[in-house]
C-alpha cells in the first residue's frame, strides 16, 4: 500500500508546552485512518503540520502527493463560509479562490454527493449544523482530492446529523478516496476506520487495526480500550 504522507520524529512546541513529541505516523493510499485521543493531545496540530500550515521545530513530513492543494481536501473543525451566499455559490467561490474554475455540473455533483441539492440557494449560515459540516466537505471535494482530511466531522451534531455524516464518509471511502478523520466517537471509529492511531501528549501511543488493538490489550470493546489508553498514557502495539 502506497504511503501518501509520512510524519517522522515530529516535534513542535508552543512556548514551554510541547504539542508534538517525536511523533511518527503514516497516511496510506486507499484506507480510512482514525486519529483519536483526548483534547489537547495534538490531533488538530498534527493536521496543520500535515497540511503545511505549521512548521515543525524538528522532524520531517514527507509527501508523495504532487499537487498538495489539489490532492488534499480538508474540513476544519469550525468551517467558515462566504456570508449571504448559498451552498452552490460557496462551493463555486472556494473552488475559484483555490484556483479551480468549477463547472455547474461539478458543483451540482458534489452538492448531491453531500445531500445538499435542496439547500443550494440557502444562505450557508442559515443551514443546520449538520448541513454546514456537509457543505464544508463538499467544498473539500470540489477539487476531486485523493485524500480527504476531516477534523471532528460529527462533533456537536445531533444523532441524526451524525448518522448522515458517517454514511457519507463510508460512501466516500468506498469510492476510493483515502480519508483521515479525528474523532471522540468510538462508534464512529469502529464503523469507519481501517486503522486507528491513538495520540496522547504529542505522541502516537498505539496504532493498528481495530482487531489488532483489541487483541493486544485483551479486550473486545473499543470504549474500554480507549479508557485504558487514557489511564495508562503509554500504551503501545
Amino acid at each position: 500500500m502506497k504511503t501518501f504522507i509520512q510524519v517522522k520524529d515530529a516535534e513542535l512546541s508552543y512556548g514551554s508546552k510541547k504539542v508534538l513529541d517525536r511523533l511518527n505516523l503514516e497516511i496510506r493510499e486507499g484506507e480510512v485512518l482514525a486519529i483519536i485521543g483526548p483534547n489537547g493531545a495534538g490531533k488538530s496540530t498534527l493536521i496543520d503540520v500535515i497540511l503545511g500550515l505549521k512548521k515543525l521545530d524538528r522532524g520531517t513530513v514527507v509527501r508523495s502527493l504532487d499537487d498538495l492543494k489539489g490532492a488534499i481536501g480538508v474540513q476544519f473543525q469550525t468551517p467558515t463560509f462566504f456570508p449571504g451566499l448559498g451552498a452552490y455559490d460557496n462551493v463555486k467561490l472556494f473552488a475559484a479562490v483555490n484556483g479551480k474554475a468549477a463547472s455547474r455540473e461539478e458543483i451540482e455533483e458534489v452538492l448531491e454527493q453531500c445531500h445538499l441539492q435542496d439547500a443550494a440557494r440557502t444562505d450557508a449560515y442559515r443551514l443546520s449544523g449538520g448541513q454546514q459540516k456537509r457543505l464544508a466537505i463538499a467544498i473539500a471535494l470540489i477539487h476531486r482530492p485523493r485524500l480527504l482530511i476531516l477534523d471532528e466531522p460529527t462533533a456537536a451534531l445531533d444523532p441524526s446529523a451524525r448518522s448522515e455524516i458517517k454514511s457519507m464518509i463510508a460512501s466516500l471511502a468506498e469510492s476510493g478516496i483515502s480519508v483521515v478523520f479525528t474523532s471522540h466517537d468510538m462508534s464512529e471509529v469502529k464503523r469507519l476506520a481501517d486503522r486507528i492511531a491513538f495520540i496522547m501528549n504529542g505522541r502516537v501511543r498505539a496504532e493498528g487495526t481495530l482487531d489488532e488493538l483489541l487483541a493486544s490489550h485483551g479486550t473486545d470493546d473499543l470504549d474500554e480500550l480507549y479508557a485504558l489508553m487514557l489511564e495508562k498514557g503509554r500504551v503501545r502495539v
